[in-house]
């Protein structure tokens, strides 16, 4: 059916229920496309219909005015139309339908929306996580926790946010043909954003991060944030000797680059300049955080291509998945981390502290028992199965590091 009632428009459906309560927007369905028809548009035309509809009725009346049947059909068609626009108007709250302001055509709520899933601020947990995680590595005593530690912490917290928002950005401003492919539901992909739009809130991200950077003194805070920046770069841009992600080598690499050593040692080395009288070294609990977080890290650059196959062989991207297929690429992740959790636990059978011992034996058999019974249960002719188990790898991350700041064997 190619058409329908502004009226049926605005009804719930099961798939209106499913968008956040900010979108005021009704959808309609066209063969296969969506239409969006902005509900503020929906009263200009209710009320350019009723108009209108009045205009006719006072040119009427001017000609029987003089005709009392004809009043009382005039009021009566005034009042029934004037109900039906209070009930256009009616705000229904437990459905989440409000007025918004329109910018370039697009309510607010929607723009931020948007923005939302071009920037992957959703992804901002791990890293958030991971930085403070590993900057409580450093505390050794409470006398360390410091008014100087706070703030420090804050803005490693910021600068890395920074810096993801500006990886995750770029790496669509790079990807928009694949992603046309692969993942047409993303902004750009989808056309909700425009390149122009895309490259300035990158181009934002990057300024401020740069600003910051450039405002602390910390060293090794200075250095993370600039190889965080500049390796993001040069794994997504179209420039000559860069798109390190066409080769899986230089992908895993870069990957590795950022979680294996610049989160891991350089945060916690900042950390270490925020604590009086500290002397910086590399201990070894960062050590095994590096190695463990470094398979990780191989695993997530690996595994992120599996659903991609097909856009990347069209667009000459030689991830392994394409190379190989994605069984054995799935099968390889999967024994790298149960790998990892077998490393933890043999260090923590070693370990002379009888609650790290435990923590880290019993923690990591619970995780690779989890890993091991979810991964048998993918479907992987299904890509929605696939990327849902990715996004259960990087809880598994987030887990992980909810245990740095107790490994201290």
């Amino acid at each position: 059916m190619k058409s329908m009632l502004i009226g049926s428009a605005l009804k719930s459906s099961s798939s209106s229920s499913l968008r956040p309560p900010f979108l005021a927007t009704a959808v309609a369905s066209c063969d296969h496309e969506r239409v969006k028809v902005s509900r503020i548009q929906v009263r200009k035309t209710t009320f350019g219909h009723s108009n209108s509809i009045f205009g006719r009725m006072n040119h009427q009346q001017s000609r029987k005015h003089n005709d009392p049947e004809s009043d009382n059909k005039y009021f009566t068609e005034v009042h029934r139309h004037q109900r039906q626009i209070k009930k256009v108007l009616a705000v229904d709250a437990s459905k989440g339908f409000v007025l918004r302001p329109q910018i370039d055509g697009k309510s607010l709520g929607t723009t931020l929306e948007v923005i939302y899933r071009y920037s992957k601020v959703y992804t901002l947990q791990g890293t958030v996580l991971s930085i403070v995680s590993i900057s409580l590595l450093a505390i050794q005593k409470l006398s360390d926790f410091t008014p100087l530690f706070f703030v420090g912490l804050l803005q490693a917290v910021i600068g890395g946010a920074l810096a993801n928002l500006y990886v995750a950005s770029i790496n669509q401003l790079s990807d928009v043909d694949i992603d046309k492919i692969n993942k047409p539901h993303l902004p750009l992909a989808s056309g909700e954003l425009s390149i122009e739009t895309g490259t300035r809130l990158t181009f934002l991200y990057a300024i401020l991060g740069f600003c910051l950077g450039w405002s602390i003194k910390s060293w090794p805070l200075k250095l993370g944030l600039f190889l965080w920046y500049a390796v993001g770069t040069a794994y997504s841009v179209h420039l000559p000797l860069l798109r390190w992600k066409r080769d899986p080598a230089l992908a895993a690499m870069s990957v590795w680059s950022l979680q294996g050593a610049i989160i891991p040692i350089l945060f916690n080395l900042h950390a270490q300049t925020l604590i009086h009288g500290r002397p910086l070294l590399v201990s070894k609990h960062v050590i095994f955080v590096s190695g463990i977080m470094s398979i990780y890290a191989v695993v997530a650059a690996l595994f992120k291509d599996i659903p991609d196959v097909e856009g990347d062989k069209i667009n000459g991207v030689n991830s392994l998945a394409s190379k190989v297929g994605t069984k054995p690429v799935f099968w390889l992740c999967i024994g790298l981390l149960e790998m990892a959790y077998g490393m933890a636990i043999l260090i923590g059978l070693l370990s002379t502290g009888f609650w790290t011992r435990l923590m880290m034996v019993i923690g990591h058999s619970i995780l690779g028992f989890i890993l091991w019974r979810e991964a048998n249960l993918v479907d992987l002719k299904n890509n929605e199965a696939i990327e849902s188990f990715y996004l259960f790898i990087w809880k598994l991350y987030g887990v992980e590091y909810l245990l740095v700041p107790f490994l201290r064997f």
